[in-house]
């Protein structure tokens, strides 16, 4: 019976599951990893403590092919969906604020090619990352200071004007990553204000074509520094009419529908958030794993009392916890990530249970736990500036707040599992 079922189990199907990674997954992650070690973990301190964007280091990542149109490409065309989390994760591992100053352009990006229209696709997202010789970065801006969690409650508005074939937009936009230094903005307003977000439209804003787009302040954060995030206004600000994400026909069908009270349609903000969740866990695990890494490796150099704190069970237990709850955030963000392939598969993967709410939850909230806990190990040290974890634990925070907090992703999860309008 044993020879039986193990030939009948040695059959192609069988053994399809792995996680190990490919040669290819591999040569990336090293690739990425060299340059993280080498180029940004140098520089973070600096631009941290400047809260100035690293112009010189999206430079040498152009330069290397690291940040462009087709380095994005060939991160999210990839039927693992393991790549770009891959990527995520060895870039913030390096530094979360310059990791963001590299990766805030994809949300636009994400935006433009969720929403657009063929056309669009190829006319703008070359423009979000500029050239080798002269980058340039894109700006995603949803949140207002009214409207973060609740987009629905957006006020910025947007008018055609149908005797210019012209979109007007009005309004303000707050924590805006990249606001006011992109020439390319992807800006969320309400075309029918009464339908909520189910009146909601992205457009094309870039700032070198339009009059009427200013930054306001920029602002002077608790993480993250070295990516430039702030306040953006617009006063009638006019845009051509194919400038509309997706296009009037499609906006137009999608307006009627939910007038007639149809549930159907993606809202524009929340189907950049759906393609990119997982991925931002992936950067929250990124700098949990360097305030793992860096407390274990202290905890192995630092001697109290004639040995390496490590031989203490207080200190090797919290690092035991740390590396546990590390690989299963990771399990989790490379799920989300396998699912969100499965068009590319030929085969799509329902998330049934708000799997990559999950994984940004996981995610987020390990990166505060480990990097609260790697300054614990360090002491008084790990509270000093001197010591990168403090750093660390300041970019983690943000990671329970934005892009959905801990409490809206606990929302969608339970709404997901149970099947009712959980409030």
């Amino acid at each position: 019976m044993v020879a039986e079922i193990s030939a009948e189990r040695s059959k192609p199907g069988w053994a399809t599951f792995s996680l190990e990674l490919n040669d290819e997954q591999r040569e990336l992650q090293e690739w990425v990893h060299d340059f993280a070690e080498n180029v940004i973990r140098p520089a973070a301190h600096e631009y941290d403590e400047a809260e100035t964007t690293p112009w010189p280091i999206i430079q040498e990542a152009a330069k290397i092919g690291l940040y462009s149109l087709d380095s994005t490409v060939n991160f999210f065309i990839d039927p693992s969906g393991l790549l770009l989390p891959i990527v995520s994760e060895e870039l913030f591992w390096g530094d979360a604020g310059i990791g963001m100053a590299l990766s805030g352009t994809q949300l636009a990006s994400s935006a433009i090619f969720a929403n657009g229209t063929q056309e669009q696709i190829v006319e703008f997202i070359p423009r979000c990352y500029g050239t080798e010789a002269e980058p340039q970065v894109a700006a995603f801006c949803s949140s207002e200071p009214d409207a973060g969690s609740d987009v629905s409650s957006m006020r910025t508005r947007a008018r055609y004007d149908e005797a210019t074939d012209e979109w007007v937009l009005s309004g303000q936009k707050a924590w805006a990553t990249n606001g006011g230094i992109a020439d390319i903005h992807v800006i969320v307003a309400a075309v029918e204000p009464e339908l909520k977000a189910k009146g909601q439209a992205a457009f094309i804003v870039p700032k070198s074509e339009v009059k009427g787009l200013e930054q306001g302040k920029k602002l002077k954060k608790h993480g993250l520094r070295a990516s430039h995030t702030a306040e953006l206004f617009l006063d009638e600000v006019r845009i051509p009419g194919r400038y509309l994400l997706g296009g009037k026909e499609k906006l137009d069908k999608r307006i009627a529908k939910a007038k007639e009270g149809s549930t159907g349609g993606k809202n524009a903000s929340m189907s950049t958030f759906e393609l990119s969740r997982h991925v931002v866990g992936a950067q929250a695990l990124g700098i949990a794993r360097a305030a793992y890494e860096y407390a274990l490796d202290y905890a192995k150099e630092r001697v109290q009392f004639g040995r390496p704190i490590i031989d203490n069970q207080g200190i090797a237990f919290k690092l035991a916890d740390m590396k546990v709850e590390l690989d299963a955030a990771r399990l989790l963000v490379w799920r989300a990530g396998w699912m969100s392939a499965g068009l590319m598969r030929g085969k799509p993967v329902p998330y049934n249970a708000a799997e990559g709410s999950q994984a940004k939850l996981k995610a987020s909230e390990v990166a505060v736990r480990a990097t609260e806990e790697a300054i614990q190990i360090l002491g008084g040290n790990g509270y000093t500036r001197e010591y990168p974890v403090e750093r660390m634990h300041r970019d983690a925070k943000i990671y329970t707040i934005f892009e959905g907090t801990s409490e809206i992703q606990r929302l969608v999860i339970s709404r997901a599992i149970s099947g009712l309008r959980i409030r």
